[in-house]
């Protein structure tokens, strides 16, 4: 391979600039997410308190998963947006929407000052985050596909979702270093806010870094923008590809709330481990999904998109409810982290594949609107209720490896739509006319 040009440095630097600024939003949201996930317990508490834990810890991921139902909204109001006014504007507009959801959650009084509000405002804020949310994962990943150099784009969309473990990372530290200097009871009182404050307080940053994106070059040389009504008319006659797209993208979702949101309370609440061992593995599952996320969309730019996604999905198959009752028969941290280990290489190469695919599928025009519903449906029907699936799994059958079987099904979905959008080596084209 030839040495880097002089004259090449400049434009490497502004690519990896404009993939910082387009992926600084995803930051902010998987912040939030795990924060919500991590002190679920605390915020049960605080917001829906019951006699039983584990009534409290379900209305808890209720309001979680109530919030992520937003997303196809916000996928096709919100998409429809970007796709005719610009990837740049609209990917500031998720962010502000954003913003305010997490301000609420962070600022609102709880049940025992304010009674029935506290959790109506709560609700409110994840409701506001999950429309944002919607379209924000599917805006950042079609700027990506579409900065991305030839033969690269799989490498490009990778960091769409490399992004969010950086979060994860600095979210499990801030939850580290406070379980290091305040006692358990004050952070179960009010010291759960300050890692919701830390996120309030980086949202300006974020602002300015988003405001210097540039538009896509692919949007710009569209010669017509399609209209709100042509763009739900197109998705709308997409929709063969939109649940192709949702079923291939259910198996990233579901093991990634599972390894992030759901892995603490999964360790302290069930498996009886320390604190600082659910918050370590985290840490550590954080990093490896940063790795193995671009390392999966390179792989699948050399091999193809379908054999990167049919043999991860065919190992999660195999191995979730086998490598899970593993570690609840004898759980100690060094099981809990090779099993966590485990579902990270599965997350990871395949959610790097899984971005290319879905930008691959979709129609161009209204690519934004289609690769956000997809994916939101995606997280709103499967991944986000990992959390409540789990926690519902384990009670009502006894079976601590139960959450095996949820991974196992969106494995199985994953398979089926893979086959199908790649059948005899060709995937399925996606109609590009705009309906009439």
């Amino acid at each position: 391979m030839a040495p880097t040009s002089t004259a090449e440095i400049p434009q490497i630097k502004s690519r990896i600039g404009a993939i910082l600024r387009a992926t600084s939003g995803n930051f902010l949201e998987q912040f939030d997410f795990f924060l919500f996930g991590f002190y679920a317990s605390a915020i049960g508490k605080a917001f829906f308190p019951s006699d039983n834990e584990t009534a409290s810890l379900l209305n808890t991921f209720g309001v979680f998963w109530l919030g992520a139902l937003m997303r196809p909204v916000g996928a096709i109001v919100l998409g429809a947006y970007i796709d005719r006014i610009g990837r740049r504007k609209g990917l500031i507009v998720t962010l502000a929407i954003m913003a305010v959801g997490t301000v609420v959650i962070a600022i609102c009084p709880t049940y025992a000052t304010i009674g029935i509000a506290a959790p109506i405002i709560v609700l409110i804020g994840r409701l506001l985050q999950g429309f944002s949310a919607g379209v924000e994962l599917g805006g950042v990943s079609v700027y990506l596909s579409e900065i991305a150099t030839p033969g690269n784009r799989g490498f490009y969309t990778s960091f769409q979702s490399a992004s969010q473990q950086v979060a994860i990372f600095v979210a499990a530290i801030v939850g580290y270093v406070l379980s290091e200097i305040i006692p358990p009871a004050m952070v179960a009182a009010w010291g759960w806010r300050i890692p919701f404050f830390i996120g309030c307080l980086i949202i300006p940053f974020i602002f300015v870094l988003r405001r210097t994106l540039e538009e896509t070059p692919a949007f710009l040389a569209m010669k017509r923008h399609p209209t709100a009504s042509e763009v739900f008319a197109s998705a709308l006659a997409n929709w063969r590809i939109v649940i192709l797209g949702m079923m291939i993208a259910i198996l990233t979702t579901t093991t990634f709330y599972f390894v992030t949101v759901y892995t603490p309370t999964f360790g302290k609440n069930v498996l009886k481990l320390s604190t600082h061992d659910a918050l370590l593995v985290t840490l550590l599952v954080a990093v490896t999904n940063f790795i193995w996320n671009p390392v999966g969309g390179a792989v699948s730019d050399r091999l193809g998109r379908k054999p990167v996604l049919l043999t991860i999905a065919g190992l999660s198959l195999i191995t979730a409810y086998p490598a899970l009752h593993w570690l609840v028969a004898a759980p100690t941290f060094g099981k809990m982290l090779a099993v966590e280990m485990m579902f990270s290489f599965y997350f990871g190469v395949y959610s790097g594949t899984m971005l290319g695919c879905l930008v691959e599928i979709v129609p161009s025009h209204v690519r934004t609107t289609c690769f956000s519903l997809a994916f939101a449906l995606a997280a709103a029907l499967f991944g986000t209720f990992t959390p409540f699936a789990s926690t519902w799994l384990i009670d009502h059958t006894g079976d601590k490896a139960s959450p095996g079987f949820w991974l196992m099904l969106a494995a199985t979905l994953g398979i089926i739509a893979t086959l199908t959008v790649y059948r005899g080596g060709e995937r399925v084209e996606a109609r590009e006319a705009v309906a009439a």
